[in-house]
């Protein structure tokens, strides 16, 4: 009989080297494949540096996109060195949720950071990017917007405007830094201050400029156009100094590099607007040569993959060798943890400034379907940011009193389709909407169902008026109140937002859900109503008028707008009154938005107005402030925006500083 002490060594010899054999053979087929399996515990000298540039407020207006109108040398070798991706888009046009979005690698739909520069409180065990990477003994710096709608207090290393990965304490530490490049935001774009332009050798011909169909051919537009590309141009000097800065270290062969923009243009129809023209954004990644494997992909490549940037934080972890968070909604693209390729990706738009809105998107490869819930509203509403101090908006204005104004950008100032459905192949600036079209309703009902789907799944937040939303949550937070059946009956209240801009329901039907147990209801019932003041909304008006006794807050705003609206404005700026001096800030900021677009029927409320203005005045944001004399604004979250409310509402009557 075989001895069982020696038999054992040899048996476990020959398994050590069958497992061996195993790992290399599978090692190697995945080498083969570019997606060699990345260990979480790889040493520090083996863990990519993550460099992020990031930019405001641009298309991919770039010679290596195909644009011969721009000049970008340095970040066309970029691309040159690295991957292109030609389908790349944020989640929302506008900053603060798309870069919530970004860095949580979660729709702001889903935290309920979806409005623009809100104060929102997410769980603990949300962590963001940074925060993750810190746990796995990466040093992180952000230089220096942050913009998040929630407290970015202690998710880095460092924030400010020294943040640097050369602060790290050491030099064999893997970093992850960011750099934010102010230059093309839509402030300089809009105005005619040239000092951005001091190291450019040359600048665009206004004459050369190929304007979008949306836009006046003139002069002034053009020149507008040509600006925004020297401020890329400036932009591509700019990410050049900070690649220069990764050389001068000798940490570029260590060193990923993602170059991107936060969504479109900050010209009307780009930013702000939910189509693709304000959701395409630039991305280029740089990948040195020792971890070319992650890619799967040579330099000098083009990925046409669908991605939303949802997607960055994931795939950043992927490349760092770290599994996705289950909370994370995003999907790696690149790495050992990449996910399949999407087919499809949601985006939406909600509050920005002191502009309300609701609207839902979903895009393929080839159509662009838009739900707009708020229809009756048009994309430019008689709103300080698109008055005086925007030279976009100036022109546009100036276009459409003289007749100039392509069809396309007159619709800009109109009510819109509840649904918008386009072919973006044939028709790439999304101009013909197929919505009602009999041989696309195959399309549009399957588009409608990848959007209900993907709402349902995320538990949208944006279903609820802010204020709602704000209160409801109240000890808790958005993410966590949404995620409980008792406080947030989802389905119901998404069918109620739906009737809005339904002609087909009879006004009793609407009048009816005022009386309905959820307050969500309630409020879109009202909304629904309100879209239809020049109408038939008038049988209702009682029941309107008692819905401002309403236990709700919001529900109580609504009421007291439409009911105003309808004429009878005499208890409903009571109403407005009261609660445009409330504390709670969003709160304020509903009542403050109704009065701006009661316009002259506000004229009542005129001292409080005033008093309310000069109340959030203060140092920030005066480059917005309309020209009323009462300079800046007290912060630039709730007050800024109620502020801007004011403003309106105080230029709509030619007069300065009240009492």
């Amino acid at each position: 009989m075989t001895n069982r002490k020696t038999i054992l060594p040899i048996i476990n010899t020959m398994f050590q080297f069958q497992r061996s054999f195993y790992f290399l053979f599978i090692t190697f087929i995945c080498f083969q494949a570019g997606t060699v399996a990345y260990a979480i515990d790889q040493p520090e000298a083996d863990r990519p540096n993550i460099l992020w540039i990031s930019t405001e407020d641009h298309n991919p207006a770039i010679g290596a996109y195909g644009d011969d109108y721009a000049h970008t040398p340095n970040i066309d070798r970029l691309a040159e060195e690295g991957i292109l991706y030609r389908n790349a888009f944020v989640s929302s046009p506008i900053c603060s949720p798309a870069r919530s979005a970004i860095i949580t690698g979660m729709h702001a739909t889903s935290l309920g950071t979806q409005n623009l520069r809100s104060e929102i409180d997410i769980p603990d065990f949300i962590k963001t990017l940074p925060e993750v990477l810190m746990e796995h003994g990466y040093y992180t710096t952000n230089n220096v917007k942050t913009d998040y709608n929630f407290d970015p207090t202690s998710r880095w290393h460092e924030s400010s405007d020294t943040a640097h990965w050369r602060n790290r304490p050491s030099a064999g530490q893997p970093f992850f830094s960011v750099f934010n490049i102010m230059t093309p935001h839509e402030m300089p774009a809009n105005v005619y201050d040239d000092h951005y332009f001091e190291r450019l050798e040359e600048r665009r011909n206004p004459d050369e400029a190929v304007l979008p169909p949306f836009f006046p051919d003139t002069p002034e537009m053009r020149n507008i156009w040509a600006r925004y590309y020297d401020l890329i141009s400036a932009t591509d000097l700019e990410m050049q100094d900070i690649l220069d800065q990764l050389d001068e270290d000798g940490l570029a062969d260590d060193t990923i590099v993602f170059f991107w923009s936060d969504h479109g243009f900050g010209l009307p129809r780009y930013k702000r607007w939910l189509y693709t023209t304000g959701l395409e954004a630039a991305l280029i990644i740089r990948i040195p040569p020792k971890y070319r494997h992650l890619a799967g992909l040579p330099p000098g490549s083009e990925s046409e993959e669908l991605i939303t940037f949802i997607d960055l934080a994931p795939t950043v972890l992927s490349l760092a060798g770290i599994e996705t968070p289950g909370y994370m909604e995003g999907q790696p693209f690149l790495g050992p943890y990449k996910a399949k390729p999407r087919t499809h990706f949601a985006a939406h738009r909600d509050r920005a400034d002191d502009v309300y809105d609701m609207a839902r998107a979903v895009r393929t490869h080839r159509y662009m379907y838009i739900r707009n819930y708020m229809p009756h509203l048009p994309y430019i509403q008689d709103a300080l940011i698109f008055g005086e101090h925007k030279r976009s908006s100036v022109e546009l204005d100036r276009a459409r009193a003289e007749g100039l104004l392509p069809i396309h950008g007159e619709a800009m100032y109109r009510p819109r389709e509840p649904e918008e459905l386009y072919d973006v192949k044939a028709d790439p600036f999304e101009l013909n909407n197929l919505a009602g079209h009999p041989e696309y309703s195959f399309v549009l009902e399957e588009m409608r169902s990848l959007l209900n789907n993907w709402i349902l799944e995320t538990r949208d937040t944006g279903f609820l008026q802010e204020g709602e939303m704000m209160l409801r949550a109240e000890g808790s937070t958005p993410y966590e109140m949404v995620n409980d059946p008792k406080q947030y009956d989802l389905p119901r209240i998404q069918a109620a937002a739906e009737l809005v801009g339904d002609r087909s329901v009879p006004v009793s039907t609407l009048a009816g859900m005022l009386d309905d147990e959820d307050s969500g209801v309630r409020y879109w019932a009202l909304e629904a109503l309100l879209a239809r003041v020049n109408d038939d909304s008038w049988k209702a008006v009682n029941r309107i008028r008692e819905a401002m006794q309403d236990e709700s807050p919001s529900v109580q705003i609504k009421a007291a707008e439409t009911l105003c609206m309808l004429g009878w404005c005499g208890e409903a700026l009571e109403v407005l009154s009261s609660w445009l001096e409330d504390e709670r800030g969003w709160l304020a900021l509903q009542a403050a938005i109704s009065v701006r677009q009661l316009g002259k029927r506000a004229e009542p409320m005129l001292d409080q107005i005033h008093l309310v203005r000069q109340e959030n005045s203060g140092n920030i944001g005066a480059q917005y402030a309309g020209n009323t004399g009462y300079g800046g604004y007290r912060d630039s979250f709730y007050s800024m925006f109620i502020g801007f409310a004011m403003d309106q509402v105080i230029l709509l009557f030619d007069e300065g500083p009240g009492p």
